[in-house]
């Protein structure tokens, strides 16, 4: 059996509290920070994507000599189309991967022929609406 040296002595309630404050104040300094990151990264992350759409979109036009319709939305980038005359000349898939939503998890918005455009992509921001400012801005591709 181990023996205690008589010198030993644990932490006090008092030191264990100093502690415990000074994380809380690190934790309320650096959190808030953190956050602010990762809202601009989405933002960051949302252009881009709109951006590498816009390329596949552009690659279609030229297999096509058109943007996909309204009706045919994004998912004609990826998923090879059911009307035979399409098929034939659909050369995709446009992207490797499906892109369908937003980094908050809401559906791109796509219009072709645009109101500011051949076509018009957006993203609604954080809060999934029309509109809006900061984190929910939208971001467009005419923009």
């Amino acid at each position: 059996m181990r023996t205690l040296a008589k010198n030993t002595r644990g932490f006090t309630l008092i030191e264990l509290l100093i502690v415990m404050v000074i994380l809380g104040l690190l934790t309320a300094l650096v959190g808030p920070r953190m956050f602010g990151h990762v809202s601009s990264s989405k933002i960051k992350a949302a252009r881009a994507q709109i951006e590498m759409m816009g390329t596949a979109l552009d690659t279609f036009r030229l297999d096509y000599g058109r943007y996909p319709k309204t009706e045919d939305g994004l998912a004609i980038l990826w998923n090879k189309p059911e009307d035979e005359q399409l098929a034939t000349q659909w050369r995709g898939p446009y992207l490797k991967k499906k892109v369908e939503k937003d980094p908050w998890g809401s559906f791109y918005v796509y219009a072709a022929p645009g109101e500011h455009g051949e076509y018009d992509l957006s993203s609604l921001g954080a809060d999934g609406k029309p509109g809006g400012s900061g984190d929910d801005a939208d971001i467009n591709s005419w923009e």
